[in-house]
């Protein structure tokens, strides 16, 4: 057994710095366009920025280390292509979250969108923990509690994926202009994006376990399941299907789990 390596947190503290970094350069840029929707593209990517700084300045297990890389950069990239793509063909217009922020920050606007975005590179730093737990590990294998970690990882990936594709089908067929894609994934669960989003960061947490005192960043998926449940993530995304769909969605709502895949009830 090796004992809880304190540069761990050494290594979060300085991708927090960076994470934060780049969070201000993003607002400038948001700001001169007039559109918040950039952050989210940069907020998936930027986990791929602090893995590579923890693998290079991280002296852990070189295949572990490789390994890391490829799962995080594989859903940040995936995600931030898709993130992208979507902000640019609905260019000039708003994601409905932050256009709802903009009625309600009626004071000291720009202020509040920069707050806004540094919380998300705070957040960013914080909740990268596990990956620089991991690249520090030197044991040369990996352990069973590792294999599981890769397993749920992968759950969640292809989940993610699909259900954004699914989405994206959805909505390009101009017959379901308003309406409510009820359709794979989306007919057992209002969100499943968020659902699996949430799975590979348990992954993350399960593969830290793998480091003694990697207990500690239980924190990690509990923080991320807040927000997306409470903040960024479903409350504000129903709020702005709720006043765009009304009706349809309310039926939505009452037969389709929030969150965790389920059948569906009768309404």
């Amino acid at each position: 057994m090796i004992p809880l390596d304190l540069t761990a947190f050494h290594l979060m503290s300085l991708g927090l710095g960076v994470a934060c970094t780049m969070m201000a350069l993003v607002w400038v840029w948001a700001t001169a366009m007039k559109n918040a929707g950039i952050v989210d593209v940069f907020w998936a990517g930027g986990f791929l920025l602090l893995v590579l700084l923890y693998v290079f300045l991280g002296e852990g297990w070189l295949v572990r280390k490789i390994v890391l890389t490829l799962m995080v950069g594989a859903s940040s990239l995936r995600l931030a292509w898709y993130l992208n793509q979507r902000f640019w063909r609905e260019f000039p217009t708003e994601d409905g979250r932050y256009a709802v922020l903009r009625t309600i920050w009626t004071k000291h606007l720009h202020l509040m969108f920069l707050g806004l975005f540094l919380l998300q590179g705070t957040l960013m730093g914080v909740l990268s923990l596990p990956f620089a737990m991991v690249a520090k590990n030197p044991i040369p294998a990996f352990l069973p509690v590792e294999w599981v970690a890769m397993g749920l990882w992968l759950i969640g990936f292809l989940g993610e994926t699909l259900a954004d594709k699914q989405l994206q089908q959805f909505k390009a067929n101009p017959n379901h202009q308003g309406k409510v894609c009820s359709v794979g994934l989306w007919r057992y669960s209002r969100h499943p994006n968020y659902f699996f989003e949430w799975v590979m960061w348990v992954s993350y947490f399960v593969m830290g376990l793998g480091v003694p005192g990697g207990w500690v960043t239980f924190y990690v998926p509990l923080l991320m399941l807040f927000f997306l449940t409470k903040v960024t993530g479903i409350a504000a995304t129903e709020a702005h299907a709720l006043k765009t769909r009304g009706e349809a969605y309310r039926r939505y709502q009452a037969e389709t789990s929030p969150f965790i895949p389920w059948f569906p009830k009768q309404s």
